[in-house]
């Protein structure tokens, strides 16, 4: 394509689409009819640019162009609380229970890493000497030591929040960096199945590993899935790059892009009920067995909510997507 012959084709048209956007409600029934006409236009003419010779600044100016007439032509639509239970009750658990296939796996190859990490630090006492002199090593895992005292030694309202705010970081890590090739989210998954298994192999060793899991389970259950499902989802995204499928890889792309941002919000929320359970569930004088029964309740909710409404709404066709008239177009409908 030679742009600037293409450009000098179609410019009166772009400025004609233009000026009829500037006159807002005051067009006749015939202007109207030409408005619609020349965002169609202009919406095939932005595709083939961003096709076959993309230029950044006119990309610019005709997606704004196109974006205005959009907006002119179907109007705005305002969400309500409508769109927020649709949301909780549909679109956020169809998008988790249709990416099953990927967090499920990751979360069973997580948590064995973890556990053969912890096993490999718990019987090897030269890998504990590299990780701390013995004297800290027993400062960490002693009763009343740094792994019993973490959870208590700030005010609970504060650390729910702390914990909460560095948690759903590293979820939207996850389901953002998924983007480049899913090497950044294997990594942010190792760096926090390490954590996991240093404090599994330390406390072992020390004898004192049912201590530290009663410490961790109550929260850790439903914290480590929000994490896996954002991870799992991140490399999803990822893949999708690689194999798009049926889909053009900018059309599948942004699909799976939309569907991410809302499982963001969601698993926000998810890790916020973590944060509160962390925060006052698991430093509570309760007994070890209630504080462990209310985190795998809390987890088995979470499960009975994706694979119960979830695969309802997955089967009856919701993707998770935004909707239809809140998606970019892929194709105009003429030219």
């Amino acid at each position: 394509m030679d742009l600037d012959v293409y450009v000098t084709a179609h410019r009166d048209e772009w400025d004609r689409l233009d000026h009829l956007l500037r006159r807002g409600g005051k067009l006749s029934g015939a202007e109207a009819d030409e408005l619609v006409a020349l965002y169609q236009r202009t919406a095939t003419h932005l595709s083939l640019i961003q096709s076959s010779a993309p230029d950044p600044l006119l990309t610019a100016r005709l997606t704004q162009l196109v974006a205005r007439a959009r907006a002119t032509v179907t109007g705005t639509r305002r969400s309500s609380w409508r769109d927020a239970a649709g949301f909780l009750t549909a679109g956020f658990p169809a998008a988790v229970y249709r990416s099953r296939h990927w967090w499920v796996p990751t979360a069973v190859l997580s948590t064995l890493l973890a556990a053969i990490i912890g096993w490999w630090i718990g019987t090897h006492p030269e890998v504990q000497s590299a990780i701390g002199a013995p004297a800290e090593l027993r400062q960490m895992t002693r009763p009343g030591g740094e792994y019993e005292t973490y959870y208590s030694s700030h005010p609970a309202t504060s650390f729910a929040a702390q914990v909460w705010t560095n948690n759903a970081q590293a979820a939207a890590l996850c389901l953002v960096l998924g983007a480049f090739l899913c090497v950044p989210v294997l990594w942010i998954l190792f760096l926090n199945m390490l954590n996991l298994g240093v404090g599994i192999g330390l406390m072992s060793s020390a004898g004192r590993l049912d201590v530290f899991l009663g410490l961790v389970l109550p929260h850790g259950l439903l914290e480590l899935t929000a994490v896996f499902v954002a991870a799992g989802t991140g490399l999803r995204l990822g893949w999708t790059l690689v194999d798009p499928g049926p889909m053009t890889r900018r059309a599948a792309l942004a699909q799976q892009g939309r569907a991410a941002v809302g499982m963001a919000i969601g698993l926000a929320l998810v890790l916020f009920v973590s944060g509160l359970i962390e925060g006052f569930v698991t430093p509570s004088g309760l007994p070890t067995w209630a504080r462990i029964t209310i985190g795998v309740a809390a987890e088995l909710a979470f499960l009975a909510y994706v694979y119960v409404l979830g695969g309802r709404a997955a089967r009856a066709g919701d993707t998770g997507d935004v909707e239809e008239p809140d998606r970019s177009a892929e194709l105009p409908t003429a030219a």
